[in-house]
Order: C-alpha cells, then sequence, then structure tokens
C-alpha cells in the first residue's frame, strides 16, 4: 500500500497475525540457525563473535526474533544416552525422577535472557515467544520415543499424570513469567506428524492431548498471546484437531512433507501459519528462489502467514546463496498488498 508509514518490527508482527495491513511482511528465520550451517558461513566470511542467534539473523538482513525456551527439566534429570532412548519405564520411575522435574524458579532461570532482550522487545525492534514442551512431546521425552506409542495402550493413566502435572507447571509459572515479559507469541513443542500425517489418531489426540491444550490455551490467551503449535511433517489432517483446541496457527508447514500452504489458507482463512518455504530450492540459485517465492506469494497477500524458511537452512547453502534469499524476501515481503 503506497505511503503507509513504516512500522516497527514488533507492531508489523501483531498485526499480521491479527489479519491487518501492514507496510511489508515480517523476515524471521524462526528455527535457530544450524551449526553446520553457521560453520560454513564463517568460513566464507560470516562474522558471528558476541551474537546471540536472533541477533545473527538480523547482520543478515532479517527482523529480530527472539526465542525463550522454558526450561521443565533441571540440571538433575537423568538425559538419555541416546536421543530417543527412555529415561522412564513406568510409573515407580517416574516418581524416581520427579524431584528433577518442574523447577520452581522458572522466573529467575529466564530473567536473564528477558533482560537482555527487554529494552529492544519494549522499543519494537524485536518480536519475542516462549516454548513450552507439549502434551505430545514431553511424554515422549520420558518414555522414548518408542516406548511412547505403546504407553497410550499400556500405560495409560500415568500418561494422563504426566500430561496434568505438566498443566499444572504450566499455570503456575505463566503469571511469574509474564510479570517479567509478556512474549508476542508461544508454541508448543510436539512435532506429532511425520511425512505420511499425524503419528497417532484422532482418537489418542482426543483422549490424551485435547483435555490438556484445552486447559492451558485460555491462559494465554486471555494474556494475549497468540498460541502456535510447532510441528513438523505433513499437518494438514491435524488442522481441524487443533482449532478444536483452540490454538491460533502453526508452523513450520515443511514443504518436503507435501504440506500446500495456499490450500491450508483457502481451508483454514482463519489460522495462522508461519514457514512453508522450501529450503531444498535455496542451493538451487536465485531463480529456484524466486520461483518458490512466486508460489507463496498468493497466500502471503492473504495475511495471517509470515513466510520463513520451513525449517533450519541447510548447510549445503553458501553464505553467497542467503543473501540472495534474504533479498528475496525482502522483495517478497514489500509484495503483500500487491495486486496479484
Amino acid at each position: 500500500m503506497e505511503n503507509m508509514t513504516e512500522m516497527t518490527n514488533r507492531e508489523r508482527f501483531k498485526k499480521i497475525m491479527n489479519f491487518e495491513t501492514v507496510d511489508r511482511m515480517p523476515m524471521y528465520e524462526w528455527a535457530p540457525f544450524w551449526n553446520l550451517t553457521m560453520d560454513r558461513w564463517i568460513s566464507e566470511g560470516l562474522d558471528t563473535k558476541k551474537l546471540q542467534y536472533g541477533e545473527i539473523g538480523q547482520k543478515l538482513g532479517l527482523d529480530l526474533l527472539s526465542q525463550i525456551g522454558i526450561p521443565i527439566k533441571t540440571e538433575d534429570y537423568p538425559n538419555p544416552l541416546h536421543y530417543g532412548d527412555p529415561v522412564i519405564y513406568d510409573a515407580k520411575d517416574y516418581e524416581r525422577i520427579k524431584s528433577s522435574l518442574y523447577p520452581s524458579d522458572i522466573a529467575e532461570r529466564v530473567r536473564p535472557q528477558f533482560d537482555y532482550y527487554k529494552k529492544l522487545h519494549d522499543d519494537g525492534e524485536m518480536a519475542s515467544w516462549i516454548t513450552y514442551e507439549g502434551f505430545f512431546w514431553y511424554p515422549r521425552t520420558l518414555f522414548g520415543i518408542e516406548n511412547h506409542f505403546y504407553a497410550f495402550y499400556d500405560q495409560p493413566e500415568l500418561i494422563h499424570r504426566i500430561n496434568q502435572d505438566l498443566v499444572d507447571f504450566i499455570l503456575s509459572t505463566l503469571d511469574s513469567i509474564c510479570e517479567i515479559h509478556i512474549p508476542d507469541f508461544m508454541t508448543f513443542a510436539e512435532d506429532m506428524s511425520y511425512n505420511h500425517g499425524p503419528m497417532l489418531s484422532k482418537d489418542l489426540f482426543d483422549e490424551f492431548i485435547l483435555p490438556y491444550y484445552k486447559q492451558v490455551i485460555p491462559a494465554f490467551k486471555k494474556k494475549g498471546i497468540k498460541v502456535i503449535i510447532d510441528s513438523d511433517g505433513d499437518v494438514t489432517e491435524m488442522i481441524p484437531w487443533l482449532i478444536e483446541a483452540g490454538a491460533d496457527g502453526l508452523l513450520p508447514l515443511e514443504r518436503q512433507a507435501g504440506v500446500d500452504v495456499l490450500a491450508l489458507k483457502k481451508a483454514f482463512p482463519k489460522f495462522l501459519f508461519i514457514g512453508a518455504y522450501d529450503k531444498m530450492v535455496m542451493k538451487f540459485g536465485e531463480d529456484a528462489m524466486r520461483e518458490e517465492f512466486e508460489r507463496l506469494l498468493p497466500a502471503i497477500q492473504m495475511g495471517g502467514f509470515i513466510a520463513s524458511v520451513d525449517h533450519q537452512t541447510p548447510p549445503d547453502v553458501s553464505l553467497e546463496q542467503y543473501n540472495t534469499y534474504i533479498r528475496l524476501l525482502h522483495e517478497y515481503s514489500c509484495k503483500i498488498n500487491s495486486p496479484t
């Protein structure tokens, strides 16, 4: 839209999440930069000394976005030897490790990070978000990936107990967090889908996930915090489940899993989306990147959508190629109000 006053980053984010007119689309890389990608870019001349990941993005030309994870496990938590291995097998194990869970000093744990970004956020230069482990993700970290699926059938009472404890933790910590800083949105880390759809049935979702979302999501909304679900894979089938739970939106919409954001925007016009840009095209250069932006442009112009890499930029993308991506991202972010 011509002659529109330039907005602050945070104002721009809040307006687009409310389907309001913006001067341009926000420009974010929502996930922390992949360490292997950083290694490559540093070898190609990028100086990241003394920079946080959000500040690295700003140096590359992105808008500032800060994420703070709310720790549910203390330093005494017995981490598994390998990712996806079990930490508990039954209720006795859960009781044994419970003292290493649900820290009571959350406000003090997160305060240094909030204080670091406070002025940038208050001045509108930075949008911010917090992340809690969700009701699918969290039990999986305890049971391990395989045993978690068996537990739905073999130990349902324990899953319900764990998720109710998680509800109690979230509700007991949210006020103290928001006394320090009210984020612009939050995510539940879930990863409930893979490339062929949800990893659990609607019946299991309704029994083990939905009741707990319904207890906590209203608390976030009461404070004006948008609730976004973070799930990789093909999330298409799951979106009505999340709408029923009260969620506002979803990320990252992985293209390699077959997600079509324009189709989702048409089917769920009031649901929010972040991501959807196919990271696999970036290594092929400007023409391929521009073609991907053209694919996303109609969805961008529908509002309520921030186009962003659909997960971390992979290390096969050079610094020069990423600079091209940023240039194109800015170009297409300014087309949000242009006629198609």
